[in-house]
């Protein structure tokens, strides 16, 4: 399995066609008169930006300025350029005058980390090159890696190692780092605040990660539809949105083996990978924040999840556990 596949870029591609992407519902085609929309990647992810705009000239721009500062960002934090900042960290252990924006999201990790009891963990990329070597040999040990080598890896994990200051990142010789768990709601939350700067009222934004800027034109929430994890092209649940985010973790978006018992999801205590729910969907103010809590609360049963809402700016999640029953929580 190549490396350079991410797990939220699995969720994507899953997504697109499971039905975890934006669902209009029959909206009527005056609202979308003035509709500009751009389809792409970014982070290895589908990305999408609906714009409203009576000046499609204006409309178009606005959307090259996006792309530019996406792409600029997706330089600092892909683990899929060879010529990304965060390449460059994970091979050599230290970065010197780093990007400011590195820095933000990488103390922004940080505390997520330390608010999940390192449930939130950027440091758990060893796991994933385990994993993904592993099941890469031909004649794989269907039962996953080695118990020594599960351990041995987790050895490498954990992000009290990371040292971070304005001048200078650096991590012990083993560690490696992935934001793929937040990247893309930062990302996200960066071209909203290009796009509202400019004077968008009415858009959506979708980096790997949701966000709405307003309603739509016509005044009615924008709609979110999440994916039935049992059923491809089926959706589970709708959640309407008005000036907030939204963001999908699931166990179903990328397994190593064929039986799926292996996820791209890494629980940072054990090294195993997530079993408790086969989705998590998270609401919030803000990409960065449903995107973090989406991944830790993976990991986490109900009563500690409700606890942590408040806390981590979440004000609602929902919940499909391994039986297919759903729940939802809320601040």
């Amino acid at each position: 399995m190549a490396e350079t596949l991410s797990r939220r870029r699995f969720i994507r591609i899953s997504a697109a066609a499971a039905g975890l992407s934006l669902v209009p519902f029959g909206r009527g085609a005056k609202a979308d008169t003035n509709l500009h929309t751009w389809r792409g990647t970014m982070l290895g992810a589908v990305a999408t930006m609906k714009i409203h705009h009576e000046h499609p000239q204006e409309a178009e721009r606005l959307i090259t300025a996006a792309c530019a500062e996406a792409r600029r960002l997706e330089r600092l934090f892909s683990l899929y350029r060879e010529d990304s900042a965060l390449v460059e960290l994970n091979r050599t252990g230290v970065l010197v005058d780093p990007a400011a924006e590195l820095v933000d999201l990488l103390e922004i990790s940080v505390r997520y980390a330390e608010l999940t009891n390192g449930a939130f963990d950027p440091t758990v990329q060893p796991l994933w090159r385990l994993y993904a070597d592993h099941f890469s040999r031909a004649h794989a040990d269907p039962n996953g890696p080695a118990p020594a080598d599960v351990q041995a890896a987790l050895a490498n994990v954990g992000y009290h190692r990371l040292h971070i200051s304005r001048d200078r990142i650096a991590m012990p010789r083993g560690a490696a780092i992935t934001l793929n768990g937040i990247a893309q709601g930062y990302v996200t939350d960066r071209i909203v605040d290009l796009l509202r700067a400019q004077g968008i009222a009415c858009s959506l934004v979708d980096m790997g990660e949701s966000r709405a800027i307003g309603p739509r034109p016509d005044g009615q929430p924008w709609e979110i539809g999440i994916a039935d994890p049992d059923s491809v092209g089926l959706t589970a649940t709708v959640i309407p949105i008005v000036d907030r985010a939204v963001s999908t973790s699931g166990s179903y978006g990328f397994c190593f083996d064929a039986e799926g018992r292996f996820n791209h999801l890494f629980d940072p205590s054990s090294g195993g990978c997530a079993e408790r729910y086969c989705s998590v969907t998270t609401v919030a103010a803000d990409a960065t924040a449903a995107d973090a809590m989406s991944t830790a609360f993976s990991f986490m049963m109900e009563p500690r999840i409700q606890s942590l809402l408040v806390p981590a700016k979440i004000e609602r999640v929902h919940l499909i556990d391994t039986r297919g029953h759903a729940s939802d929580l809320a601040a």
